[in-house]
């Protein structure tokens, strides 16, 4: 009952601390004296834009509080985190962490488990649209896989005949009700016991198509790491869709960026492709049920909205060393319609609160809470900045422009491109237009909003599914 009532209430957790930390920064600027402010100038642009100024600039303690604040979190969680993944790394305990590096490089030592095997397990509800694209992506790596089984769950139409015209295996589930985790645990029941300590087993998306590098590098790694445990795809938007799928690229960009920067250290193992080996499976599938949560002898847990999500938090609970290099890349849908990004972002929302409430804070756990208490934060200060832009505009007689809150936009602007520079001129000029991308931005805190709300409620999450592609498409591939 205690466990239920926590899990109900992460959402308002987050929230709560979430407006503590905006109270802070509020008390620190409704406290400040208030100054005389600078006369408002009048300049021309041009010789035909007459436009007015002011030099007002916010006083040294607001900057100060302001500067602080976002130091003390952000440096906070990375020392924090730093401290933890060294722990994990070093832990001799066996019970609670039998993954990590320490207990594992002393396991493997002078014992040699074969070469790298992978077998690749393709997920697929109804995808026979685009099934094909992703097997010939397969088939055609530089480093071809030594086995491929499609995974078909409750098809109703030629998904298995795609499948066979490709040469690969095909594994129809068996009364299956748990969705894509229930499909994948009954296909790892039958093949996990037969694989070696040195072999892989890589989960992709029917809706993926990956790198033709993906499998080597993958390999590269393995081979040359007895601890890594598991390496995740980092994704990128398909084209087409419009504007919307192009601010979903933006968004797949800047995220791949962000794990480059952190030289592959990932926060979730993406569901569109991740290689696992089979030993890290199953101390996953053994642990369940002790100490980490789930029915014992499943390797996911089908109670998850999110699958890849808990997976991730499941493997570094257990110590586990994952990474998503540069060099493994895929290429994944993007929705089409903002009901169907609704769909498919509040189960990833709801998703992510039920796994950290399900978890519980750990150390293992803190990085995803610091993260739902920044969306948090985000919800908060982009919805009082903008309400504050519309009660001004609707307020004062003319416009008055601040050099200085003009030169904080900037630099927000140019980072905002430059994130994205890579991704081609379409990505730059939207990224430069700032108010779609902040339109979408408010879009996902609505998502964000709706997901504590049910959550707290206690409704039931599902999955979903959306009409694309001449078949139907269950939301649960993202």
């Amino acid at each position: 009952m205690g466990v239920q009532f926590f899990s109900r209430s992460v959402g308002l957790l987050v929230a709560a601390a979430a407006c503590s930390a905006a109270t802070v920064l509020w008390v620190a600027v409704a406290s400040d004296d208030p100054t005389a402010a600078n006369a408002v100038d009048e300049g021309v642009l041009f010789g035909v834009w007459t436009y007015l100024y002011a030099l007002d600039l916010p006083s040294p303690r607001v900057l100060l509080a302001a500067v602080a604040l976002a130091i003390f979190f952000a440096a906070g969680i990375a020392l924090i985190e730093r401290r933890v993944t060294n722990k994990s790394r070093r832990s001799s305990d066996y019970l609670a962490t039998p993954l990590a590096p320490k207990i594992v490089m002393e396991a493997t030592r002078g014992v040699f488990a074969g070469p790298v095997a992978i077998t690749v397990l393709i997920p697929a509800y109804n995808e026979e649209a685009s099934l094909s694209a992703t097997l010939s992506s397969l088939l055609s790596q530089s480093h071809r896989p030594e086995r491929v089984i499609v995974v078909a769950d409750n098809c109703t139409d030629g998904t298995a005949a795609v499948a066979r015209s490709h040469g690969v295996e095909v594994f129809e589930s068996v009364g299956n009700t748990k969705k894509k985790a229930g499909a994948l645990n009954q296909v790892l029941a039958r093949i996990l016991p037969d694989q070696g300590d040195n072999d892989i087993v890589m989960i992709v998306d029917a809706d993926t198509t990956l790198d033709a590098g993906f499998l080597a590098a993958g390999v590269a790694r393995f081979t040359s790491d007895r601890a890594l445990m598991a390496i995740g795809g980092l994704f990128y938007g398909e084209p087409g869709a419009g504007l919307l799928g192009q601010m979903q690229r933006n968004e797949y960009v800047r995220y791949s960026t962000q794990i480059k920067r952190r030289r592959g250290m990932v926060f979730v193992l993406t569901g569109t492709a991740s290689m696992f080996r089979s030993r890290a499976l199953r101390a996953v599938a053994s642990s369940r049920g002790d100490t980490i949560p789930g029915n014992h002898g499943d390797v996911y847990d089908t109670l998850a909205l999110t699958e890849d999500n808990e997976l991730t938090i499941a493997l570094k609970s257990l110590g586990a060393l994952i990474i998503s290099p540069s060099e493994c890349t895929v290429v994944t849908e993007v929705m089409p319609t903002l009901r169907s990004l609704w769909v498919q972002r509040l189960r990833w929302q709801r998703g992510a609160l039920e796994n950290i409430g399900a978890y519980g804070l750990t150390p293992s756990t803190l990085r995803y809470w610091a993260q739902q208490l920044g969306i948090g934060y985000s919800v908060i200060a982009l919805t009082a900045f903008l309400c504050l832009i519309v009660i001004t505009f609707l307020s004062v007689n003319h416009w008055v422009w601040f050099p200085f809150w003009l030169s904080i936009g900037t630099v927000f602007t140019i980072e905002r491109v430059a994130s994205v520079w890579k991704a081609g001129w379409a990505a730059r000029v939207l990224a430069a237009a700032v108010i779609p991308e902040l339109l979408f931005d408010m879009y996902l805190h609505a998502v964000y909003i709706k997901g504590i709300i049910d959550i707290t409620r206690g409704e039931q999450g599902s999955w979903g599914h959306v009409q694309q592609r001449s078949t139907v498409r269950s939301i649960e591939t993202g």
